[in-house]
């Protein structure tokens, strides 16, 4: 792939520039710290923004410096050149998608992280041609990735407080521990180290298990070949322990693709290795699977030691043998099968015959033949539970479906970035809870529509072009230079069309890492000239790079500090009652970070309490509600989906006594959340309570229309939950959706006032208990024993304890019945 490996740099910096290796130490360096950060770009929650807003300040400080080696060293000649610049259409497409997006707030987050992303594909194409640049990198990836194994294992094994303290001074820890790094569901332990999803821990180790065992095979020294083999069981064992069931489907494609691009000698030995480490693994994994869950569960008998020695034992052994078929088994293939390379059909004959192998090995595994149970009672589940009935399954082609309807609506530009986790209650399908569309394909498409997704794909599609055309073109040498890369976009990509991986900041950062080293060999003419044309057009790029990093620069150091006055603001509301005091902090960081939903809401919530607490000072109170409706309405603008912004509208327009407001906004926001039972909730009580209004007010027209449509509510409530009946039993639901005791007490309500006794009693009577544990429970008894007393019957026991538990509610049952007589 690398045309000449010792050559010095050309297109962007020379092999002994400081100012080069300064920006490549750096981004070997976020290669080892930013996984251990907890970032999701596309979510709404403080805890992971400052560790990205930091990585963004570094990216874009190490991107003005690359903009300023470029306006001397670049050119626009080849086609990594005209693939780098096309690369600024994909921050673009994001930027423009600023238009229609759901979330001002994750949008322009996603714009500032696409810009980050192309700092590291730049990083990839122009800082990795020389030998020595190549190979540091290399080894940052894999060994960034060691780093996070073992600090897995340790957590599982017990050492969770010692990892904890390698890291505490560069993370936050809960309890002294890293959080998370073991992650219990419903499927029992599942190892996340640095992700907390195990899914894309999973697919994670697919690509650093095959970058690995590559390495092994090219390696020529039998100590590198002993050191990279020692980690290869550790892996294998830490891909079972995640229980991804996604991640073994995808494996052996991923396998198969590696192969195709290898020789018939490579290709026999690294099936060699990768059945070796499969069984090295499988054999201990019941017992470090027993001793995990026994440890984790804090039981000190267990030995953390003892899972140790099975783990180094049985590595050591491993990497003897790969150093043993290195220096005798390969040379000796390479012998007997040179007299083959001449063949056309050799290089897909070993693939074929995997292909072959993988089949009767999968028969072995899911058949009846018994060969699963060898495997611990948790993988074995887990294996066993694999087709396309399972909830896992449906569940994402339930997501994908309702991505499309979002597609519909948004489909040239998109809903913007986080524009699903914004959107997706509006067009679900059943009430689920997923901020995450579960393919990176999919959720790219709903953020930036079908031009985004294009371009996308078309960039990948001239960066594949590129490499696979450098690697057909090179010697083995130059074609091993590289892979690495490209089995880690493969892994990444592949499993990411049936995951979220790429929505992990350090994820799509290693992607376009790698998206970059791919075609930093890509040195074929391009169809632009502009150096031989117009030469001041190759400053044009690097102004534009250097501009951007400027940019992103002056934002991200914005919005740490505005973190920053957040978190100074979650402290001292927490010791002080001032609201002065509380407030400037959180201001402060209004001021810095303005279309923050977080923020908003807080100084929102804020308002309103000091709002309703200055009622008798007109001109405080006057002066609160002018700032509190602006605030809503800005934050509102730019939130239009926030739920929390929703419900302190709501609440304003309540405190305003502005029912009819209060009714119209919530019954206009209601189609956006029409799984939400608590929505309806809002909705119904707001329409008993609008109806009463009326009542008093003698407007029997305006009455009826509130009451009718509180009872319409009610009828779409059972129909969508006879919808819910239809789903496949393999398929959740997801949340509760069915008519709540809120919902019941303002339908009998209505009833009782309307003098349908009965109804209102039927209504109330499944809800009825004599725990009155709450106020909604005290309520519900109160007026089915109205209602009752009214049709001349009586629930002594029922009265009785209510009364017991709360001696006013005597006097409340009276005023009811006494309101119906009038």
């Amino acid at each position: 792939m690398y045309k000449n490996p010792n050559r010095k740099m050309s297109n962007g910096a020379d092999s002994k520039s400081v100012m080069y290796w300064l920006v490549l130490s750096i981004s070997i360096a976020m290669l080892v710290w930013t996984p251990f950060q907890k970032g999701l770009f596309n979510g709404n929650s403080v805890d992971f923004e400052r560790p990205i807003y930091t990585s963004l300040i570094w990216a874009s400080l190490l991107l003005a410096i690359l903009a300023v080696r470029f306006f001397f060293t670049w050119k626009w000649t080849d086609l990594k050149d005209t693939i780098s610049v096309f690369m600024l259409g994909i921050p673009l497409v994001y930027l423009i998608a600023l238009i229609p997006a759901a979330s001002s707030y994750n949008a322009s987050n996603a714009v500032l992280a696409q810009i980050m992303y192309l700092f590291f594909f730049l990083v990839g194409a122009y800082l990795t041609k020389t030998e020595r640049s190549n190979r540091a990198l290399t080894l940052g990836i894999v060994i960034s990735g060691y780093v996070i194994v073992i600090f897995g294992m340790m957590n599982w094994l017990g050492n969770g407080k010692l990892a904890g303290s390698l890291v505490g001074w560069f993370t936050e820890l809960s309890g002294g521990v890293y959080r998370d790094a073991v992650m219990a569901d419903a499927n029992g332990l599942r190892l996340t180290s640095v992700f907390q999803y195990a899914n894309t821990y999973a697919a994670y180790l697919i690509a650093l298990l095959f970058s690995v065992l590559f390495l092994v095979t090219k390696s020529s020294k039998w100590y590198t070949t002993g050191l990279h083999a020692l980690m290869a069981v550790p892996i294998v064992i830490s891909f079972f322990l995640t229980l991804s069931r996604g991640a073994i489907v995808i494996i052996p494609f991923v396998l198969l693709i590696i192969l195709f691009f290898q020789n018939m000698q490579r290709q026999i030995v690294l099936l060699l290795l990768t059945a070796f480490a499969f069984i090295g693994g499988l054999a201990i994994l019941q017992k470090l699977t027993d001793l995990g869950i026994t440890l984790n569960k804090g039981d000190a008998a267990a030995s953390s030691l003892q899972g140790w020695t099975y783990l180094l034992v049985v590595s050591l052994l491993f990497a003897g043998l790969a150093v043993l078929i290195q220096i005798y088994v390969a040379p000796w293939l390479d012998k007997r099968l040179a007299r083959f390379q001449s063949s056309r059909w050799v290089n897909i004959s070993v693939p074929i015959a995997a292909v072959a192998l993988g089949l009767i090995c999968a028969a072995l595994l899911f058949g009846e033949t018994g060969v699963s149970k060898l495997l611990p009672e948790n993988v074995r589940t887990r294996l066993e539970n694999i087709n396309f009935a399972q909830h896992s399954v449906l569940e994402r082609g339930t997501f994908y479906k309702d991505a499309m309807k979002v597609v519909k609506d948004y489909p040239l530009l998109g809903s913007g970035g986080g524009g699903w986790s914004a959107l997706y209650e509006k067009y679900q399908n059943n009430p689920y809870i997923s901020r995450q569309a579960h393919s990176f394909f999919v959720q790219y498409l709903v953020e930036v529509g079908i031009i985004g997704g294009l371009i996308f794909l078309a960039l990948l599609a001239a960066i594949f072009y590129a490499f696979i055309r450098s690697y057909k073109r090179g010697t083995w040498s130059q074609r091993d230079a590289g892979f690495v890369y490209f089995i880690f976009v493969i892994s990444l990509l592949l499993h990411s069309m049936i995951d979220f991986d790429l929505s992990y900041v350090f994820v799509e950062m290693l992607l376009f890492l790698c998206l970059g080293a791919m075609v930093a060999g890509a040195s074929e003419a391009s169809f632009t000239r502009w150096a031989s044309v117009k030469p001041a057009m190759n400053k044009i790029f690097p102004a534009v790079l250097l501009v951007t990093s400027l940019v992103v620069l002056f934002i991200a150091i914005r919005y740490v500090s505005a973190n920053g006055s957040y978190q100074q603001f979650k402290q001292i509301s927490q010791t002080s009652n001032d609201y002065n005091a509380i407030s400037a902090p959180l201001d402060r960081a209004l001021k810095l970070h303005p279309n923050h939903p977080t923020y908003a809401v807080q100084k929102i919530a804020l308002l309103l309490q000091v709002y309703q607490q200055t009622a008798n000072d007109e001109a405080t109170h006057k002066r609160l509600g002018t700032e509190l409706h602006a605030l809503l309405e800005s934050a509102k603008a730019q939130e239009p989906h926030n739920r929390q912004l929703i419900d302190l509208q709501i609440k304003a327009y309540t405190l305003d006594n502005k029912v009819e407001e209060a009714t119209q906004f919530a019954a206009a926001e209601l189609p956006n959340f029409t799984w939400d039972i608590s929505m309806y909730e809002q909705v119904i009580s707001l329409r008993a309570k609008a109806g009463s209004v009326a009542k008093e007010q003698g407007n029997t027209k305006e009455m009826d229309a509130e009451w009718n449509a509180a009872f319409d509510l009610y009828k779409e409530i059972q129909a969508k939950m006879a919808e819910l009946e239809l789903l496949p039993k393999e398929q959740g639901q997801g949340r509760a959706f069915s008519v709540t005791s809120q919902i019941a007490l303002s339908l009998a309500q209505i009833d009782f006032f309307r003098g349908n006794y009965a109804a209102s009693s039927s209504m109330l009577k499944p809800y009825v208990n004599d725990q009155f544990a709450d106020s909604t429970a005290k309520s519900v008894a109160r007026w089915y024993l109205a209602a009752i007393q009214l049709q001349g019957q009586n629930d002594n026991a029922l009265y009785n304890g209510l009364i017991a538990k709360d001696a006013s509610e005597k006097q409340n049952i009276d005023q009811l019945i006494q309101l119906a007589g009038h």
